[in-house]
């Protein structure tokens, strides 16, 4: 599970202006739809053509678990791409983008200050350049220690350094040990 990829994802999620297909059959059928046919479904969800087939049919209704989950997931990621684009645009150039995250944060600074690691809660509204600049990593394929090292660039300068009016001798933030993420936009 991508922590930091699933909260941005999610995020865009929140600006979807219908709902996404409920029903694992309608599920199905969008999926079939979207990537041009039930082999191609069905080599995405590692299940058989067959299966895909009984879906779209009507036949099979309740799917296990885990397709279940990666059935809604991969719906989701291909649902209203128009509307996640211009979400994602919207906040890479006028919005910016607001995180809220709880987890241990310290920094390195020049001997004779206090940088001592400890949890904290922030809610930070970031600048659009670094809502672009973790759009572009997630579709570079960025993993998550990339996007989490661009949060904590983030962090240093929005929430440590307050846009260069404090703490300018600052080097590195470390931003570890998340118990919880949550982006929106």
């Amino acid at each position: 599970m991508s922590l930091f990829g699933d909260g941005l994802d999610k995020a865009l999620q929140k600006a979807f202006t219908r709902p996404a297909p409920k029903t694992a059959g309608a599920q199905m059928r969008y999926l079939v739809r979207k990537l041009g046919g039930t082999k191609a479904a069905a080599d995405l969800l590692g299940m058989s053509q067959r299966q895909v087939e009984r879906y779209v049919a009507g036949r099979a209704r309740k799917p296990r678990p885990v397709l279940a989950a990666r059935l809604e997931s991969e719906v989701k990621k291909r649902w209203q791409p128009q509307i996640r684009a211009r979400a994602r645009q919207k906040a890479a150039s006028t919005d910016g983008i607001v995180i809220d995250t709880r987890a241990r944060m310290g920094y390195t600074a020049p001997i004779g200050s206090t940088d001592q690691d400890r949890v904290r809660h922030l809610t930070i509204a970031l600048p659009p350049v670094y809502a672009a600049r973790l759009f572009e990593a997630q579709d570079g394929g960025a993993g998550d220690a990339q996007l989490q090292q661009i949060t904590a660039e983030a962090l240093k300068e929005v929430y440590f350094q307050d846009g260069g009016r404090r703490a300018g001798s600052l080097e590195e933030v470390r931003f570890t040990d998340v118990e919880h993420l949550e982006f929106e936009l």
